[in-house]
């Protein structure tokens, strides 16, 4: 199956949209076999509706609609709040009103949901919470009446087709089926309430509805009950008949049983339905179905159904409720004889105590401590704490349980009872937790925080308190009305501890003096609190946890990469999910966020105080209280910028640095295998939701991902990320002692650094050499940056071995996810692969495998890599390891006492770890080969970037210089270029340039290498400076005050001396960041005319002769600029380009006015970036998934696999068997026309798709003609082949679109890039209104060269 990966991505994504045709349809056919006569044309409409839903993603990529423009949705939105339709408003109303038109303006909210619509919907939400039942039905109303009027919209807009009615259709579908549940389950939960005298109202609410969903009309507005629906309306029934409250005159279990009847839903389903019983009081079980719940009351039902059954004489019925008895039966025996065993249950086995003996054992971890300059002691960081207080819930989860899917729960939920305790000073817990409070000498600072989460607490329940209040009785502001039910999603004891928490810990961001940002600070804290509530609600089904596991294990049974298994688990998880009524919370807005975050805030500025003292020059003694916190405002590029900062004595005692690591202990490896990813938002952690993608707040990235997950699209990406996720690690035990050791000692070894810093400070020069007082200032900033970072380290490694130190002898595991690109990542933060050196060396393969003879060569060419003799054939490099075996030996046996010679390497840790390694297998009793290891041996490519250039362009020279070639040695690019730029270095100093002879001996491979993998992504020249700059400063030998200059100088050497190293990679370049600057720049077809009209744009306000100027009258060409870059990778993964202008809104908050930028609101794209990011974009998919390739493909060979980017990792004795699949994987990838399907896939995606002849430039017509000639491959006399014209209204006679001015939010550089339009190789003019056909402009693929790609299957070096 693996092997046809490659084929899949284009008959899975058609595929993949037939499957889901496939599946809606078998949903609806299921349904409608169980079915009395509803109406044929209803089930004949149900069916074609949902057709028609998935048109939209029936080509063989995932395809959504580009956003309308803003001004455009609010108009429409406008108009519905008004209660006008679009078919019948004005013609100028930017929309349209013809059927496509109307659609297309549903379909854009459908995909890319308005801010006001998503808050309603966690208002919603957060009403139900919080019993606010009055407020959420008005709310769901609001939200059915929308939802009608949009489905009318469009319905009564089509044409007539037939005189069967079902044949108008909509694409826009009824509020999900949760949100009707979740508002049947509250009516009866209120009706049943003891103060409530309006019982009648509220059943006669839930029966509406009801008969609402049951309603059987032509245009469907309300989506038919399921099983969930009606096990809802049967527990509410029940119960209140119970209670004697249910009304005379309301239908009964007659009435539902019919109901349920006609729907064809058999009782098994309803009973067996995943429905909270919580609400319901008779309800004493917390189980989330009927057959597993409080057997006296499913017994109570089973007989109102049965009694139902006779008044109706539904024999069927009786049978079914029959074979229900028989199961409730079971159930109870079962549960009866689990008690029974689990009271003699026997403890944790032996293994499990003999674990936590040697873990124990090990020493502790020397903590980074920070001297108190009030008290003068020493004292433990504040985050530090924190981590050892959550790490300790691993000893307190091993006692509790040796069910490793247990104690993996127990972790994830030991957050905030973690951060408690350590509030509390409860000396007894935290002893039991392992940890002794007598060591923690900051007393004062957890005593403030102490005082100030207990006012707090009290402060924030008095003003929930008072809200509530004004809320019952209609007083209360419309934003405090709002804001309310947020509040009460937790108690106030857990929003204190998470504000003081988040807070402090978002302190060392950007340094306590600078403070932190408000509006992050304001959003970060409503986020915490979103994202606690989400977990409160997951926890409170364990049905979800059983639930992953069992797919886990599933999976595990059979394959990672079983698709068929795969699609069955995640069809039964959406199930389980859409009868869930609490765990389909909505998201936040950013709105929502930063007002719950403000309110928490100001209260905590409000109570926080600290005490302070002081002596003035009398010496009398002066006390106060002070404000703990504060907010300010400073000016930053000349933007006001508003701040919260620590006072001052507060901010002596938070290490600012280390704050900035503070761990969140829900995000630690895993002790079993990560959940599986079955679809975009379910996988890795198992009480947590995440995203498999990375991204920062973009909608449309969230709905491509999510379209493409619905379509069958994901599949084969999340097997891989599976793939990753489930290779299970170990800590390297013998490498943990020796960093251990050398950390305690404080000494300065491996990358360590120091405990503390023994460069002294620069000297201060005298007062009247102004010259040597600029050099000390520049010295002496640079020596504070060195401490500072020093201490940064300090505190980053410390994390990494608390960590480690936690994990010594378990197995765990790395949930991955993704970003946009593609590129696989660790979730965990610290301790994981991807890190540096000292990680990589800390960690191990949990499975052994013997060596081999072919896997004891590859373990010594891997000691020769990791040492830094890597550029040498593999032969030299397996006699490097020999002829070093008995350093290799030194270094193993006495790594601190002994020579050293492992420090030596350019990785020194994971040169120890070979050490290690090597060693016991040459000691071991039957022989190396046989020596079962554990340690990952890397194969690496070569300047991976340019491989993926030279194989896309066929260039010879290009694969020769990145090893795609075959070649007795490896070639290497970096060292060509250094050799190159120290020649040019030479000879200048001869000639006496000073900064030439301030260089030389300092260029190395290291100093070059990041600037030349960087040119074919387009770095700048400041980019190269920068990058230079770092190296220079690394080393060491150059002058802080000489350090800028000589980076311009040796950036501007590099770069020329690299020259035309990569033309061919350069032209792909140019060419990709020429396409997407037209894809950017164009506009969809059926916006084409609303482009075209004109706008009065007057002067502004500032303008103090505004009123004296004509207005001026512009285009709407700029505004309908909304096309995103959006290609579709070779395993189906949708990669949308984020970048859009932004814009902020002012929001009114409790603490300052702040400025949000709304993920919601999808505003131009930004031309420069789209372009400019296109190409290293591009090659990071193609990386990715050359990566997920080899991944899938080493499972299926059995192999364990691990990545960190073009670096894979396996088993030595597996390394040749994971070469040839890293081979053919990458000729399999690049035997495809990759730029031709890329190309095919614009001239679909953008079909249509016009260019304003405005957006287009004449100025460099040479070189358009030159490159153009340069990509078709013609000669300098070709220009009549181009059909290049400068006839008036040519679009070589237009300027540059005037609309670029706040386009410039990147490289000034590259925003102000003129257009280059290779022409196709006729003459292009524009169209009677300026426009352009996008597909005329975008240019001709560069002609591939003459490189055959399999020719990689023969070079020893491309990944080595």
């Amino acid at each position: 199956m693996i092997l046809l990966a490659l084929r899949l991505p284009r008959s899975t994504r058609s595929c993949g949209a037939r499957v889901r045709a496939v599946a809606l349809k078998a949903t609806s056919h299921t349904s409608s076999a169980h079915r009395a006569p509803f109406s044929a044309s209803v089930a004949r409409h149900e069916e074609v509706h949902q057709e028609t839903f998935t048109k939209l993603n029936t080509q063989p990529f995932t395809n959504l609609p580009t956003p309308l423009p803003m001004d455009v949705r609010d108009k429409h939105a406008s108009l519905r709040r008004r209660g006008v339709n679009v078919a019948n408003a004005d013609q100028d109303n930017l929309i349209g009103t013809s059927a496509a038109s109307v659609e297309h303006a549903n379909i854009d909210e459908l995909y890319f949901p308005t801010t006001r619509s998503v808050e309603t919907l966690a208002l919603f939400q957060a009403c139900l919470s919080t019993g606010l039942i009055a407020r959420a039905h008005k709310l769901m109303q609001e939200m059915r009446a929308e939802a009608h009027s949009r489905l009318k919209e469009v319905y009564e807009v089509q044409p007539e087709q037939g005189t069967d009615p079902s044949d108008r259709l909509s694409p826009i579908i009824p509020l999900k089926l949760w949100s009707y549940n979740a508002m049947l389950h509250a009516y009866f939960v209120k009706a049943a309430e003891p103060d409530v005298h309006d019982t009648k109202v509220w059943v006669t609410h839930a029966w509406n509805m009801w008969e609402s969903m049951m309603r059987p009309e032509a245009l469907r507005l309300d989506p038919q009950p399921d099983a969930s629906t009606i096990a809802t309306m049967a527990l509410g029934i029940a119960h209140l008949q119970s209670l004697s409250l249910y009304p005379r005159g309301k239908p009964t279990f007659v009435q539902l049983l019919q109901d349920t009847r006609t729907l064809g839903v058999s009782l098994d389903s309803v009973f067996s339905s995943s429905v909270r019983q919580g609400g319901m009081p008779a309800a004493e079980s917390s189980s989330s179905s009927l057959l597993h719940g409080a057997q006296m009351n499913t017994h109570a039902l089973v007989a109102q159904f049965r009694s139902a059954a006779s008044v109706l004489g539904d024999k069927q019925a009786q049978k079914e409720l029959d074979t229900i008895e028989e199961i409730l039966l079971a159930n109870e025996a079962r549960s009866t004889e689990h008690d029974t065993s689990s009271s003699s249950s026997s403890p944790a086995d032996q293994r499990e105590q003999q674990q936590q003996q040697q873990h124990t054992q090990v020493a502790s971890v020397r903590p980074v401590l920070k001297k108190d300059q009030a008290t003068d002691m020493l004292h433990k960081p504040f985050n530090l704490q924190t981590l050892q207080e959550s790490l300790a819930t691993m000893e307190q989860a091993r006692r509790r349980s040796s069910d490793l899917y247990e104690r993996q729960r127990w972790l994830e939920h030991s957050a905030l009872e973690a951060a408690r305790k350590r509030l509390e000073h409860d000396t007894e817990k935290l002893q039991e937790l392992g940890l002794d409070s007598s060591r923690f000498q900051s007393k004062t600072l957890q005593a403030w925080m102490w005082d100030w989460y207990q006012k707090l607490e009290v402060a924030l329940r008095k003003d929930i308190e008072r809200l509530g209040r004004q809320t019952r009785h209609a007083v209360a502001s419309s934003m405090d009305a709002q804001l309310y039910p947020f509040l009460c999603l937790l108690p106030a004891s857990k929003m204190a501890m998470i504000v003081i928490l988040e807070i402090m810990r978002m302190q060392g961001i950007s340094g306590v003096a600078d403070g932190i940002k408000t509006t992050r600070a304001l959003i970060t804290v409503g986020k915490a609190i979103e994202t606690e509530y989400s977990a409160v609600m997951l926890n409170k089904h364990p049905e979800i946890f059983v639930q992953a596991r069992a797919a886990q294990q599933m999976l595990g049974k059979r394959s990672l990469i079983d698709l068929a298994a795969r699609r069955d688990l995640k069809a039964w998880q959406e199930r389980c999910r859409e009868e869930n009524i609490e765990t389909n919370v909505p998201k936040w807005t950013q709105i929502i966020r930063a007002r719950v975050g403000s309110f928490l805030v100001q209260h905590l500025l409000d109570v926080a105080t600290v005490h302070r003292k002081a002596y003035d020059r009398d010496g009398e003694l002066w006390e106060e209280d002070q404000p703990a916190f504060y907010s300010a405002y400073e000016y930053i590029q000349g933007k006001k910028l508003g701040v919260i900062r620590l006072n001052e004595v507060v901010s002596q005692r938070l290490d600012k640095e280390s704050v900035r690591e503070t761990l969140h202990p829900r995000h630690l490896p895993m002790l079993v295998p990560p959940r599986p990813w079955l679809s975009h938002d379910s996988g890795g952690y198992y009480s947590m939701k995440t995203s498999a993608m990375r991204y920062k707040d973009s909608v449309e990235q969230s709905s491509y991902l999510r379209a493409a997950s619905e379509n069958h699209g994901l599949e084969v990406v999340l097997a891989g990320l599976d793939v990753l996720g489930n290779t299970a690690w170990n800590v390297n035990k013998e490498v943990f002692d020796v960093v251990l050791q050398i950390w305690n000692s404080g000494e300065a070894l491996g990358d360590l650094p120091p405990a503390e810093m023994t460069d002294p400070e620069p000297e201060r020069p005298p007062p009247d050499d102004i010259k040597a007082k600029g050099i000390y200032l520049q010295r002496l900033r640079q020596w504070n940056t060195i401490r500072s970072s020093n201490h940064s380290q300090r505190c980053d490694i410390n994390y990494k071995l608390e960590i480690a130190r936690s994990f010594l002898n378990e197995r765990f595991y790395f949930p991955h996810n993704m970003d946009f690109r593609g590129r696989a990542y660790p979730i965990p933060p610290h301790l994981n692969h991807i890190g540096n050196d000292l990680c990589r060396g800390l960690l191990k393969f949990a499975e052994a495998k013997p060596l081999g003879e072919k896997g004891l060569r590859w373990l010594r060419i891997h000691l020769a890599n990791v040492w830094g003799y890597d550029k040498a054939s593999f032969a030299e490099r397996e006699q490097f390891t020999i002829d070093h075996e008995a350093d290799i030996r030194d270094s193993a046996t006495n790594a601190y006492h002994g020579k050293r010679w492992w420090l030596q390497a350019d990785d020194p840790w994971q040169c120890l770890a070979t050490c290690i390694e090597l060693t016991k297998a040459w000691d071991y009793p039957d022989g190396p080969e046989a020596f079962p290891s554990q340690l990952p041996v890397h194969q690496d490519g070569t300047c991976n970037g340019l491989q993926h250039y030279a194989a896309l362009g066929g260039d010879l020279q290009g694969a020769k210089q990145v090893n795609l070639r075959g070649g007795d040695r490896p070639a290497d690019v970096y060292t060509g270029v250094a050799e190159l730029v120290i020649e040019q270095l030479n000879r200048r100093a001869e000639e006496g340039d000073p900064t030439a002879q301030l260089l030389r001996g300092k260029v190395t491979r290291k100093v070059v290498k990041q600037t030349v993998m960087t040119t074919v992504y387009g770095v700048t020249f400041i980019g190269a400076k920068n990058q230079v700059m770092r190296q220079l400063v690394d080393r060491g030998d150059t002058p802080a005050e000489e350090v800028w200059t000589a980076a311009s100088y040796l950036a501007k050497v590099i770069m020329d001396c690299i020259g035309d190293l990569f033309s061919g990679a350069n032209m792909i370049q140019d060419w990709l960041t020429i396409t997407a600057r037209m894809i950017a720049k164009s506009i969809p077809p059926e916006r084409v005319p609303y482009a075209q009209m004109k706008v009065t744009r007057k002067g502004s306000k500032a303008d103090p002769e505004a009123h004296t100027k004509r207005p001026s009258v512009t285009s709407r060409e700029g505004r309908e600029q909304m096309t995103s870059v959006i290609w579709t990778s070779a395993l189906g993964l949708p990669v949308v380009q984020p970048y859009r202008r932004i814009k902020k809104h002012q929001i009114t908050t409790a603490v300052q006015s702040v400025y949000i930028r709304d993920p919601n609101q999808n505003f131009e794209v930004n031309t420069s970036k789209q372009a400019s990011a296109f190409p290293p974009n591009f090659i990071h998919s193609l990386d990715a998934t050359h990566m997920f390739l080899t991944a899938l493909e080493c499972h299926s060979a059995g192999l364990v696999f691990a990545s960190v980017h073009d670096s894979y990792w396996t088993h030595a004795c597996d390394i040749d068997t994971m070469s040839d699949i890293i081979r053919d994987t990458f000729v399999r990838l690049h035997s495809q026309d990759i730029l031709v399907r890329l190309r095919d896939e614009f001239l679909q995606r953008y079909k249509g798709y016009k260019v304003p002849a405005s957006s287009l430039t004449g100025s460099t017509s040479a070189r358009m003609r030159a490159k153009t000639k340069m990509m078709m491959g013609l000669s300098e006399d070709d220009d009549g082949e181009l059909g290049l014209t400068n006839e008036p209204g040519s679009m070589l006679d237009h300027d540059i679109d005037g609309e670029a001015d706040d386009d410039t939010d990147g490289d000034s550089s590259v925003a102000d890039k003129p257009i280059d339009i290779p022409l196709a190789h006729r003459s292009i003019k524009p169209d009677a209104h300026g426009f352009y056909e996008l597909a005329d402009l975008l240019p001709p693929i560069p002609k591939k060269g003459d490189f055959d790609v399999s020719e990689i299957k023969r070079s020893l070096y491309f990944f080595s």
